[in-house]
């Protein structure tokens, strides 16, 4: 597994990291067996990041990952773990909040730091309570040692550049928009990060199933004209004998400014499954055919949050 610093910190990450969402049973329910295996799994093939969340499950990813890396060397892997949002509607970023969730969390997982802490979704409240209020108290956990780096996570671009101009952050976290259908994060945020050596965190390379053959979550958000250029999209890749989950891994993979590209799955076959698809080469051509089934609705995403946050 290919390997690239984040940012100006001092980790090397893996160009896809492990997302421990589903172990909370976020997307289906889980077998234990199976969701227990996924760790190992995927720090064998070289994926030694891990994200997780209390918002996984409502603290159940954290647990269950606490349990699967019990007998782990703590040297071989760095976790990454947020707070602030604790269930659906459920935010709390107040300073004392996030003393106390950082050490729940360090309880659950078993350690007793953490390598990288994002404050999770934050377009859902004030911006300026974030810079204000809930990044300085994390910079004293960080002071403490019980965090090594900090950051933001979210989906609107405009959360990033607020919060990145007003406060030191050491990386952020975007998701489903450095895809074969939406680069926006690619193209409005990215470079600036960049010249900032803000280490970037890439999520959803599948943008929530849109990218597979899988059936469409009822809980997706892209209208309807994303929807069937995807069906159509995925059926080109299909005439090609290429699966679009594939093609839409590789090329988030292969765009070096991202440091790392998140993926997250319950099961062990889906983890080795990706190692193999990131060994073959991508389709050039094909890239190329199904970008251009995608430029009628290219970028075309939702509202997420705070209206004034978007």
């Amino acid at each position: 597994m290919e390997h690239r610093q984040l940012g100006n910190t001092e980790l090397s990450v893996p160009a896809i990291s492990f997302g421990a969402s589903s172990l909370g049973q976020e997307f289906r329910p889980v077998k234990l067996e199976e969701a227990l295996a996924c760790v190992p799994t995927a720090l064998e093939l070289g994926m030694d990041l891990i994200d997780t969340s209390p918002f996984y499950g409502r603290g159940m990813s954290e647990v269950l990952l606490g349990i699967a890396l019990r007998d782990i060397p703590r040297d071989r892997y760095l976790l990454c773990t947020k707070l602030g949002r604790y269930d659906t509607a459920h935010f709390d970023f107040s300073a004392h909040r996030v003393q106390e969730s950082v050490d729940v969390s360090l309880h659950r997982l078993g350690t007793d730091y953490l390598d990288i802490v994002l404050c999770h979704d934050i377009e859902f409240v004030s911006l300026r309570q974030i810079v204000d209020e809930t990044l300085p108290a994390l910079q004293k956990i960080r002071d403490q040692g019980k965090v090594r780096y900090l950051g933001i996570s979210g989906y609107p671009q405009k959360i990033f550049r607020f919060v990145t101009e007003q406060s030191g952050v050491d990386c952020v976290l975007n998701y489903n928009q450095a895809t074969l259908q939406n680069t926006r994060f690619l193209d409005e945020t990215v470079p600036d990060l960049q010249r900032r050596g803000i280490g970037i965190i890439n999520a959803g390379p599948f943008s929530a199933r849109l990218l597979t053959n899988a059936p469409l979550p009822t809980w997706l958000k892209e209208p309807e004209n994303v929807r069937e250029a995807a069906r159509r999209a995925a059926e080109l890749c299909s005439q090609h004998g290429v699966d679009i989950a594939q093609l839409a891994l590789q090329y988030s993979a292969s765009r070096r400014e991202l440091a790392t590209t998140v993926a997250g799955s319950a099961n062990p076959d889906n983890i080795r499954k990706w190692a193999k698809w990131l060994e073959a080469p991508m389709d050039r051509k094909l890239l190329g055919k199904v970008q251009a089934v995608f430029e009628p609705v290219k970028n075309i995403g939702h509202l997420e949050g705070l209206i004034e946050n978007n």
